[in-house]
């Protein structure tokens, strides 16, 4: 049951942030759904890799190049949604740092109260 609440709070804050975020496309709240279980998925496989080898570039700047490997992540989900774009490589950063905030407090609030 954990996981489909954690799936849908993903998919809530993708939809929020592409309605909010210009160069973000999400055609509706199924797609975001979409998104998230394949964004979950690639991050399972791929994840905890791309943070392994990057460990040094993620401790010399105290966690924050996790943004960049989530950014990557999603411009992987970009690439195999269909009806969910991101414009360009910039925009994927913001975006994937506004998901993943929004995530965490959408957590914050419905999962640890």
């Amino acid at each position: 049951m954990h996981i489909i609440w954690n799936l849908l709070l993903l998919s809530l804050s993708v939809f929020a942030v592409s309605r909010f975020l210009p160069g973000i496309h999400c055609k509706n709240f199924g797609t975001a759904v979409a998104v998230a279980v394949v964004y979950s998925v690639i991050n399972f496989i791929f994840g905890w890799f791309l943070i392994l080898i990057s460990l040094p570039a993620v401790i010399l700047t105290f966690g924050l190049f996790i943004f960049v490997i989530n950014a990557i992540l999603l411009s992987l989900t970009n690439k195999f949604v269909r009806d969910f774009w991101i414009d360009d490589f910039g925009t994927t950063i913001v975006a994937a740092f506004c998901i993943t905030l929004a995530h965490a407090v959408l957590k914050w609030i419905f999962i640890l109260k």
